[in-house]
C-alpha cells in the first residue's frame, strides 16, 4: 500500500494564552493528528515536523510556518495537508488560488477535519471555495465592525486607545493629566505663542534642555530621552487632543478629558500655522483640494553619489515640446557642464517609478503590519484602511495618492545600480496620526535596484526588478570587433578590414578594442546584466584595460 504522507498545519491569530503548556496550536495539532490515525488503513501516515503559526492573521502567506509548509511541498516531501478549520489555511480567496497551483504541481491536496472534503475531488473545491469566500467575507466585515465601533466611540469623545499623547495618562476609556509631562507641553505652546515661528520654538526648547520621555516597549526596547524634532513640535502643536477634543481622520470631537491648552487659544495657533505654511509655498499648480501643487515635487530630496543635489531644469524640443528633468547641480551651475559622473534624469518618469516603489514598500505585509511600535489591534485596523486608501488604484485618486508618496520622501540617493530611499517618520505620522515616536524607523530605509540607459537624446530609467534589457547594439559591436580581430591576426591590416566590411578604418581601430573584453563581461552583456552605463558609445569613449581584473573594476564603479 502507497503510503501518504501527512503534514498538519495550525494557526492562532493572537498571542494570547501561547504561553500556556497547552494552547490552542496543541489542540488544532491533536484534533488532526488523531484524524490521521483514523486514515491509517488508508496509508496515511503523519510527519514529524510541525508548522505552527501563532500570533499571525490568516490575511497574509508571510508566515514563517507556512512558507515552511509550502517549500516542503515544492521539494515532494508531503502528499496530504491537514488542518483543523480551512480558515486556519488562509483567509483570502486570492491567496488560496495562487497555493493550488503549487499544491496541484506538486501533487498535494489537503483535508480539513471539521469541514467535511477533500481537495483531491472536484466538489471538494467548489465547497472550499465557497468556504473561502464567507471566510474572506467574515473578515472583511470584522474589520468594518471595529473601525465603526472606534468611529463611534470617538463621536463620543472616548479615548480609544494607541499611545498616549505627551502630557497625559490613561485613564479608562478618558485621559487624565499628567505632570510635570504636561508642563512641557504648555512650554511648547507658550514659546510658539511668544514666537510665532516653529523654527526659534526648536531651538528654544534645545537650549532648556527638554527631551522626549523615555519609554519602554513591550518588546524591551527603550526609545525617547532624545531632543525633539522640527516634526515632533509640529506634531504637538497641531494636536487637537490638548484643546480637549479627539480627532477621528479628518473629523474632530468634543473630547471628554480636560484640556491642557484653551480651545480657542489652540484655534488661533491652528490659523498662524496654517498661514506660516501659506507663505512658504512658491509652488507654481494648483490641486483639486486648492491647494498649490510643486511642479517637481522631489525638489531638494535627490542626491546623487557624490553628495551633489538633484535640481529641476527645463528644456524644449525642436518641436516646442517642454521636457523637465532632475540635473545634478554642477553640470547647470556652469562650472562642470560636462562631468561624466552628472546624472541628467528625465523627471515624470522618475516620479513615478519613485512613487511606485514607495507604495511597493508600504504594500509589503511585513512593513504594513510593523510600521507602528506595538500596535493595539484597533490601530493595525486603522493602519490598514489608511494603507487601503493610500495604495488605492483608482484613476481619480492617482495624482493624489502619488502626492502623498512624494511627501513621506525624506532623501533620495543615487548611485549607479542602486536608489535608496529615506522616508520621513514625522510625516507618516501625520498620515496615521501618531505620534512620531510609534514609527518603527528601522522600516523607513529601502533601496531598489536602479539603471538609467542612454537611446540617443531619450534616457530610459529602469528601477526594481524589471526584466533584464538586452543591448542589441552593443552585442552586435562586440562580435564585429571579433571579427576584425580574427582578420588582423590572419594579417589584415586596419584599412583592408575597413574596405571589406565597408567601415572607416578609424571605425575599425575603435571597435577592435571590445574584443579584448572579459569572458564573463561579455557573458553580462549577452543576459542583460551588464553594469549600468556601459554601452557601446560609453566603451569607445573611455580607454578600456585588456587586463581582465582591471575591467571588472572599472566597470563596476560604473
Amino acid at each position: 500500500m502507497k503510503k501518504i504522507r501527512c503534514a498538519i498545519y495550525t494557526r492562532k491569530s493572537s498571542e494570547d494564552g501561547l504561553e500556556q503548556e497547552f494552547n490552542s496550536l496543541d489542540a488544532q495539532y491533536e484534533a488532526c493528528a488523531a484524524y490521521i490515525t483514523s486514515q491509517k488503513a488508508e496509508g496515511w501516515v503523519l510527519l514529524p515536523e510541525r508548522y505552527d503559526d501563532g500570533g499571525l492573521s490568516g490575511g497574509s502567506m508571510e508566515r514563517p510556518g507556512l512558507q515552511r509548509l509550502l517549500a516542503d511541498i515544492d521539494r515532494g516531501a508531503i502528499d496530504q495537508i491537514l488542518v483543523y478549520k480551512i480558515d486556519r489555511l488562509t483567509r483570502s480567496l486570492a491567496d488560496f488560488a495562487k497555493m493550488v497551483e503549487r499544491l496541484d504541481a506538486a501533487a498535494t491536496s489537503f483535508v480539513s477535519v471539521t469541514q467535511s472534503f477533500n481537495t483531491a475531488t472536484s466538489m471538494g473545491r467548489l465547497t472550499l471555495n465557497m468556504l473561502l469566500s464567507f471566510a474572506q467575507f467574515e473578515r472583511e466585515v470584522t474589520a468594518e465592525r471595529i473601525r465603526d465601533k472606534i468611529a463611534a466611540s470617538k463621536r463620543k469623545g472616548l479615548w480609544m486607545g494607541a499611545t498616549v499623547p505627551l502630557g497625559y495618562a490613561a485613564d479608562g476609556r478618558s485621559l487624565k493629566i499628567a505632570v510635570p509631562d504636561a508642563d512641557v507641553i504648555r512650554t511648547i505652546y507658550d514659546l510658539y505663542l511668544q514666537h510665532r515661528n516653529t523654527r526659534v520654538v526648536k531651538e528654544t526648547v534645545d537650549a532648556l534642555g527638554l527631551k522626549t520621555p523615555v519609554r519602554t516597549l513591550i518588546s524591551g526596547r527603550v526609545k525617547g530621552g532624545s531632543p525633539f524634532s522640527y516634526g515632533h513640535i509640529h506634531y504637538i502643536l497641531t494636536n487637537p487632543v490638548y484643546a480637549g477634543r479627539i480627532r477621528h481622520h479628518t473629523k474632530v470631537y468634543p473630547g471628554q478629558h480636560p484640556p491642557l491648552i484653551a480651545p480657542e487659544v489652540w484655534d488661533s495657533i491652528q490659523d498662524q500655522l496654517r498661514s506660516d505654511a501659506a507663505k512658504g509655498r512658491t509652488f507654481t499648480k494648483r490641486n483639486r483640494n486648492g491647494a498649490r501643487a510643486s511642479a517637481s515635487p522631489l525638489t531638494g530630496k535627490i542626491f546623487d553619489q557624490t553628495g551633489d543635489r538633484l535640481t529641476p531644469s527645463h528644456s524644449k524640443t525642436a518641436k516646442g515640446r517642454k521636457l523637465r528633468n532632475y540635473v545634478s547641480h554642477r553640470l547647470v551651475r556652469g562650472s562642470a557642464p560636462r562631468d561624466p559622473s552628472g546624472w541628467r534624469l528625465p523627471a515624470s518618469e522618475l516620479e513615478e517609478k519613485v512613487a511606485d516603489v514607495v507604495r511597493g514598500h508600504l504594500n509589503k505585509p511585513d512593513v504594513s503590519a510593523g510600521i507602528l511600535v506595538d500596535p493595539t489591534t484597533d490601530e493595525t485596523a486603522i493602519i490598514n484602511e489608511w494603507l487601503s486608501r493610500f495604495l488605492s488604484t483608482d484613476k481619480d485618486t492617482a495624482q493624489d495618492v502619488k502626492r502623498n508618496c512624494f511627501d513621506i520622501v525624506e532623501r533620495i540617493a543615487l548611485k549607479p545600480g542602486e536608489m535608496r530611499i529615506a522616508l520621513s517618520g514625522d510625516q507618516l505620522a501625520r498620515f496615521l496620526e501618531v505620534d512620531a515616536t510609534r514609527i518603527n524607523e528601522d522600516l523607513l530605509t529601502l533601496a531598489s535596484p536602479f539603471q538609467h540607459r542612454k537611446r540617443g537624446v531619450e534616457t530610459k530609467l529602469i528601477i526594481g526588478d524589471e526584466p533584464a534589457t538586452i543591448d542589441a547594439t552593443l552585442l552586435r559591436n562586440i562580435a564585429r570587433a571579433h571579427r576584425y580581430f580574427d582578420l588582423v591576426r590572419s594579417g589584415r591590416t586596419f584599412a583592408e578590414i575597413a574596405e571589406i566590411e565597408g567601415v572607416s578604418k578609424r571605425r575599425v581601430q575603435q571597435l577592435i578594442e571590445l574584443a579584448f573584453l572579459a569572458p564573463d563581461v561579455i557573458r553580462a552583456v549577452r543576459e542583460g546584466r551588464q553594469p549600468v552605463g556601459m554601452t557601446a558609445d560609453w566603451l569607445i569613449r573611455h580607454a578600456v584595460s585588456p587586463i581582465w581584473a582591471e575591467q571588472r573594476k572599472a566597470f563596476a564603479a560604473l
